[in-house]
């Protein structure tokens, strides 16, 4: 065990080369536009504030007006440390919660919470305008309205350089189409955990927007309109957060405590698995050669989500359990132990 330990703490530093799925910096931070720095314009920038953080933790758009959180509707001070404004653009109210007192004021709503560590996400984004079709790439002048919206709705964004080879895969067809083969083979460089196709188009005064997700073997899809670019690009990400969203959250009450054994373990692979596992207080019980046994909180299609981030393999149900083995090779005698309800293998 205490080599198991060593190798989580001497580790760490690989994760971000090897796990793909992010901790999001400034998950309690909102920034919302104003027109005016009066205390009227403030009162209600930080109502939406409210609005938004609660939506980002937990993905439901209606969880912010239920009676749980009437308290915090009429004093959001309580969860506030602190509040600015910042210069933009566009200017905006920027509000600082407290995760503390905001994560305890939403479990006590009994509402479920999404962490900071989310799967990260490469956006293939094409805009037809009056002025033509562009691939709105990393470093274009599109960007940073897609990396705000990304933030302001939760979601740890990545777009590709844009380049020739790209732009001749991200037509519309393509991004329109329920077959991602094409897009998945220009994402391989970026070793995203999701891939966003989205095709926004100018209609009138107004935009619109068709998108789809792909995450592990599930996708979705929708639809959204905007007054502005800015505007259909919370309305993407909002659609998207809300939809991830109760593939992670974890509610108060509801998670079991089971047994999760994963095989197939080396030196890199422990710091990436102890970094899964956070959100379900994952806690090592066993190490034996390249297996290893957890003890977790969470529901199971939510671990077989985190861990797919991972690609790790679910081992049927059917298949003989691993037996502990010694140095010699032989396998040892020993009392035998609670059998895992999960169990997956690299």
């Amino acid at each position: 065990m205490r080599l198991c330990k060593f190798f989580f703490v001497g580790c760490l530093s690989l994760v971000s080369l090897a796990s793909h799925a992010e901790t999001l910096n400034g998950l309690y931070q909102v920034l919302e536009p104003v027109r005016s720095q009066s205390p009227q314009e403030r009162d209600q920038a930080t109502q939406r504030a409210v609005q938004t953080l609660v939506i980002r933790l937990t993905g439901d758009a209606k969880a912010a007006e239920g009676p749980g959180l009437a308290a915090i509707r009429k004093d959001p001070q309580q969860i506030i440390s602190q509040y600015g404004y910042d210069a933009g653009p566009p200017e905006s109210l920027q509000v600082d919660f407290d995760p503390v007192s905001t994560d305890r004021a939403l479990r006590g709503a009994g509402l479920s919470i999404w962490g900071s560590n989310r799967p990260s996400i490469l956006g293939w984004w094409l805009s037809d305008s009056t002025e033509g079709s562009s691939l709105v790439g990393d470093g274009q002048t599109g960007a940073p309205a897609l990396r705000r919206a990304a933030q302001h709705r939760g979601l740890p964004l990545r777009l590709p350089l844009g380049d020739l080879d790209e732009q001749v895969v991200a037509t519309a067809p393509n991004l329109e189409s329920a077959d991602a083969t094409p897009l998945r083979a220009a994402s391989e460089r970026y070793g995203a955990d999701a891939l966003l196709a989205v095709h926004a188009r100018q209609a009138g005064s107004q935009w619109e927007a068709k998108w789809r997700l792909w995450l592990g073997d599930k996708s979705e899809q929708g639809s959204v309109q905007g007054a502005d670019t800015d505007a259909v690009a919370d309305a993407v990400m909002l659609a998207v957060s809300q939809k991830l969203a109760p593939r992670f959250a974890v509610k108060p009450g509801v998670s079991t405590e089971q047994l999760l054994e994963v095989q197939g373990m080396n030196l890199e692979r422990y710091a990436i698995l102890a970094h899964l596992l956070e959100p379900f207080g994952g806690n090592p019980l066993r190490v034996d050669g390249t297996r290893i046994v957890y003890r977790v909180n969470g529901s199971a299609d939510q671990l077989r989500t985190q861990l797919s981030l991972a690609k790790l393999q679910e081992i049927p149900a059917g298949e003989a359990p691993a037996q502990q083995s010694v140095a010699d090779g032989t396998q040892a005698v020993a009392a035998p132990e609670p059998q895992a309800q999960l169990r997956f293998r690299w």
